[in-house]
């Protein structure tokens, strides 16, 4: 039959490849140290960590059993840790691509990018009325200020998971995007598949579901939205723990699992 032909496995391979040229994987491998890994996939000193403050390693390496891999495990700390020593109402433990980073892991306008990865909030996770976000997307520079897109547990009666938009003013600002209950993010692996074309009258969609069942928790699209801020030149993800230290009560200690973080420029 045609599709078994010789002619048609190159031509799918070649399809595949074309498909995947642009995609950069950062995967956790057992190192010791995975700041020099990380840093090694998303270039230059990718991780922005409150070591100054706290000198222990704020990202570290453990095998995951339901994943079956290693994964990256990032440590949040309420009282040693802060915002690299320059900030002390909040504390941040991400990584990101950068300046220094590759082009094919900067969003340039009018261009389209998939982010990829896997991230396990524990079963007792505390969310607060304040901010936490474990993801982001900003400007790379120019008006770099406030996240254009942050994943953010929120506290409440009962706790949501909220995908909210900031856009370069407040005219073009969405605020809430998606607010679904975060209880089924807790204790369980959830997979990520963000979609973005990066222009002032931008698209974006987000997929989440459980890895253990494949059960969609989220799917979002928006086909209008500001995803471009002036005076810059391309945008970048980040992941990890920024969170606010103004209502400690609502808080603790938290590692926020990590794993197959990809992107792929379309």
């Amino acid at each position: 039959m045609f599709f078994r032909s010789p002619a048609f496995l190159i031509v799918a391979l070649l399809l595949i490849n074309n498909l995947l040229k642009g995609q950069v994987v950062l995967k956790a491998n057992g190192s010791n140290d995975a700041y020099q890994q990380i840093s090694g996939v998303l270039g230059g000193d990718a991780c922005e960590v409150p070591d100054c403050a706290h000198p222990v390693k704020h990202i570290t390496e453990v095998f995951d059993k339901q994943l079956n891999e290693y994964v990256f495990v990032f440590h949040s700390h309420v009282r040693e840790d802060n915002d690299r020593c320059r900030n002390y109402d909040r504390e941040r433990v991400e990584i990101k691509t950068y300046g220094p980073s590759a082009a094919k892991l900067k969003g340039e306008q009018g261009e389209t990018v998939v982010y990829k990865w896997k991230f396990k909030i524990d079963s007792g996770f505390k969310a607060q009325p304040t901010f936490t976000h474990i993801h982001q997307i900003k400007a790379g520079d120019g008006d770099s200020g406030a996240p254009i897109v942050t994943f953010t547990p929120r506290f409440g009666e009962p706790d949501k998971f909220e995908i909210i938009h900031t856009g370069s003013v407040k005219e073009t600002s969405q605020g809430v995007l998606i607010r679904v209950n975060l209880a089924e993010f807790k204790g369980t692996w959830v997979e990520v598949t963000e979609r973005l074309r990066y222009d002032s009258h931008g698209t974006y969609s987000a997929d989440i579901k459980r890895v253990a069942d494949g059960k969609v928790l989220l799917n979002y699209t928006n086909n209008d939205i500001d995803l471009w801020r002036k005076g810059t030149s391309f945008c970048r993800p980040k992941w990890g723990i920024y969170r606010s230290l103004k209502s400690p009560a609502y808080i603790r200690d938290e590692d926020v699992r990590f794993a197959d973080i990809a992107v792929l420029e379309q």
